[in-house]
C-alpha cells in the first residue's frame, strides 16, 4: 500500500575549520510498505538545486539506499560500519565518492515515522565532510 506523506529533511554537514552547514526543505512524497522494508520518494525542488530530480530512498532492516534521477543521478548506500563507493554524476562531470556510515536508525509505520543516518562523505578517496540526515515522515490526512 503506498501512503501520501509531507516529508521533512534536515541536513547538517560538518567541515573541518568551518562552521556547519545546515538545510532543511518540507516536501510532499509518499511512503510505501515493500517486501524488503520501506520506499519513500519525493520530487527535489528549487530550494535543492536539483528541480527536476526524483528521491527515492530503499530503507531496509540492513541498509538504506538513497538514489536520485533525473536532472542529477547519484546513488549512496549507508551501511552502518561499512565504505561504499559510488559515482556522483554532476552537471560540470562525475566524482567518485565514498559513504562510510555511523549509523542508521528508523522507527517506520503506516503513519510515517523517523529515519537517522549518520555517515561521514569522501570526495576522491579524501574526507570532506561528517554528515547527518534526518527525515521526518507524516502521513496525510
Amino acid at each position: 500500500m503506498k501512503y501520501e506523506v509531507w516529508i521533512t529533511v534536515r541536513g547538517e554537514q560538518h567541515y573541518a575549520g568551518a562552521d556547519p552547514d545546515r538545510t532543511e526543505l518540507t516536501v510532499p512524497g509518499t511512503l510505501e510498505k515493500t517486501e524488503s522494508g520501506w520506499l519513500l520518494t519525493y520530487q527535489e525542488t528549487e530550494a535543492t538545486g536539483l528541480e527536476g530530480t526524483c528521491t527515492a530512498l530503499r530503507i531496509g532492516p540492513e541498509r538504506t539506499i538513497l538514489r536520485r534521477s533525473g536532472s542529477l543521478s547519484s546513488e549512496m548506500v549507508f551501511e552502518t560500519g561499512k565504505l561504499h563507493t559510488s559515482l556522483y554524476e554532476l552537471p560540470y562531470g562525475a566524482l567518485t565518492i565514498g559513504i562510510r556510515t555511523e549509523s542508521v536508525r528508523h522507527r517506520l509505520s503506516e503513519q510515517g515515522g523517523v529515519l537517522e543516518i549518520r555517515y561521514h562523505m569522501e570526495v576522491e578517496r579524501r574526507l570532506s565532510s561528517r554528515n547527518c540526515l534526518k527525515i521526518q515522515i507524516k502521513r496525510k490526512k
